[in-house]
């Protein structure tokens, strides 16, 4: 993996923690994270529009891609309204890394060194370590967990073919723009005026602005590498985001997240040294 690429999908990782961590603290996670996607498709249109190139066959990469991330949005909220954070964070970021190496093999016919796959079960299973299952997970649960993860495997992938037909910055508003303002008006309209307006604040527009510079990150780090190893690298937010929680939540961070973490490390190397 590049060390350009590298550093990108780490930054953007950084980022994307970020976000979480302002969403995860506000009064309405749902209500929060639809005004920041239609802060993420809006505030940074100027810059967009002024670095605009997209030929007309980005296009059914952007409709795959937007249907998918609006399928992740969709499906997030109804995880979130019935587990915890810490059991579908973990094994929806975790698992996305490798379903995009399976899909790669298995579908398109890519080929991996032997440093990318174990970088990329590293990093999956450092990612699950760090917040762990805390065990009696209901099937329910682990099954919308899996759904999506295969929605960020899936977006990935066809990200990865697709962003060459664009800039990353026009890809990124082909892609959300539709799927930000869907699923803001179905939150909107379901959760009502009165909870929109508390949560119109500094946070949520940080929060969008950050939604939007971790995926353009990652489109730009798609066009340099793998969509595996970019997959297993942005994966590293939930160490960074259990950091985040020791820091800023008070969190307990034991040995388990500790071993996570040096395991993620391990797998980074592996991929960039892949």
């Amino acid at each position: 993996m590049p060390p350009l690429a590298l550093g990108l999908a780490l930054s953007a990782a950084l980022i994307h923690a970020t976000w979480n961590l302002l969403l995860a603290r506000s009064r309405d996670p749902q209500v929060a994270t639809a005004l920041a996607a239609v802060v993420s498709v809006t505030l940074p249109l100027p810059l967009v529009l002024a670095t605009w190139r997209a030929s007309s066959a980005v296009l059914p990469f952007a409709v795959v891609s937007g249907s998918l991330e609006l399928g992740y949005l969709a499906l997030l909220a109804a995880a979130y309204r019935r587990a915890d954070l810490s059991l579908v964070y973990p094994l929806a970021r975790g698992l996305a890394p490798v379903i995009v190496l399976a899909i790669g093999v298995l579908a398109l016919g890519a080929t991996h060194s032997p440093a990318q796959v174990a970088g990329v079960v590293l990093v999956a299973a450092g990612v699950v370590l760090v917040r762990g299952l805390h065990g009696g997970a209901h099937p329910g649960d682990l099954a919308l967990s899996l759904a999506i993860a295969g929605c960020i495997a899936g977006y990935t992938t066809v990200d990865k073919a697709g962003v060459i037909h664009a800039a990353p910055l026009a890809y990124y508003e082909l892609v959300m723009a539709w799927p930000a303002i869907v699923y803001g008006v179905a939150v909107a309209s379901i959760r009502g005026r009165e909870a929109v307006r508390h949560e119109i604040g500094a946070a949520t527009v940080v929060a969008g602005l950050g939604m939007f510079a971790a995926y353009s990150l990652v489109l730009t780090a798609l066009g340099l590498a793998s969509a595996a190893s970019v997959a297993a690298a942005r994966e590293t937010s939930v160490v960074m985001a259990a950091a985040m929680g020791g820091l800023f939540l008070h969190e307990e961070v034991g040995p388990r997240r500790l071993l996570g973490a040096a395991t993620v490390v391990v797998g980074i190397a592996a991929l960039a040294l892949g």
